[in-house]
């Protein structure tokens, strides 16, 4: 009987355990057109706060692989969010800029909006709620 109540009581504790773990959804991103192997792959997943102010409230990297590459974030949790993603081909952690401000490596953001000027948090935000989602985004 004894060993019967330790085996429910780890069973339920293990259960619970699980189900904290997983609090949120996974997003999946796609970067649909990698064009080299050059350095990393950069990207973020940022609240409004943390957008185009350095990382993000997650972060993912990996060596550049060209084609399509896809990854995830797991357990976000309901809000509103965006993704950037860049190519730092020369491996220095930060966007190199032309002389005219213009960048020189690959990037790209949720909403694919790729107007002149910087990125605006409105223009690339998503909304994460109960179901997994799959963003696409284009360099």
């Amino acid at each position: 009987m004894r060993n019967l109540i330790l085996t429910l009581a780890i069973i339920f504790l293990g259960g619970v355990i699980h189900a904290q773990e997983n609090n949120g959804v996974t997003v999946t991103v796609v970067i649909e057109n990698v064009l080299n192997d050059q350095g990393n792959i950069l990207a973020a997943l940022h609240t409004e706060e943390t957008f185009m102010r350095g990382g993000g409230i997650a972060d993912y990297s990996t060596k550049a692989k060209a084609g399509e590459l896809s990854f995830q974030f797991d357990n976000v949790v309901p809000g509103v969010y965006a993704i950037s993603v860049m190519q730092d081909k020369n491996e220095n952690y930060r966007m190199d800029m032309e002389a005219n401000g213009m960048p020189v490596e690959p990037y790209g953001f949720s909403g694919n909006d790729m107007a002149m000027g910087p990125p605006v948090f409105d223009n690339s935000k998503f909304e994460v709620e109960d179901q997994d989602l799959e963003i696409r985004i284009r360099f």
